[in-house]
């Protein structure tokens, strides 16, 4: 989850960049990148601006009750994605316990003598110790 909320933080802050980039570009340049399509662009945004203070408009109409519980839906329905998640997350690391070769791990006693000398100098032991507990 950490990895998706990073990427789509770092993709948007690259697009802002970009945008600026641009712009910068633009006004250094004195030339409009794609005029048509920011033309459109331009006009779409109003028709949104447009419909969002009319949407304000009446919603301030509305009564609190209204508006509660639709708060109310919405706290719950982000509850209950976040509840999903978590068991996607549990079912996940179900099946890549079951996939790995390692769900069953147990340590053995290493073959390789450096290894063996070295978990023994990390466990304060020393050979003659090592003999005489075996």
């Amino acid at each position: 989850m950490i990895v998706f909320s990073a990427v789509i933080f770092f993709g948007s802050l690259i697009g802002i960049m970009m945008l600026f980039s641009i712009k910068y570009w633009e006004i250094r340049t004195d030339r409009v990148m794609a005029p048509l399509a920011r033309g459109r662009a331009d006009e779409h945004a109003l028709k949104i601006k447009e419909w969002l203070e009319q949407t304000r408009f009446h919603a301030e109409k509305l009564p609190p009750e209204l508006m509660r519980l639709a708060r109310l839906t919405v706290h719950e329905t982000a509850l209950g994605v976040a509840l999903l998640a978590r068991k996607l997350e549990e079912v996940a690391h179900k099946i890549a316990d079951y996939a790995s070769h390692k769900h069953r791990f147990e340590r053995r006693e290493s073959t390789n003598e450096f290894l063996k000398k070295m978990n023994d100098h990390k466990n304060g032991t020393t050979e003659e110790e090592q003999d005489r507990l075996s």
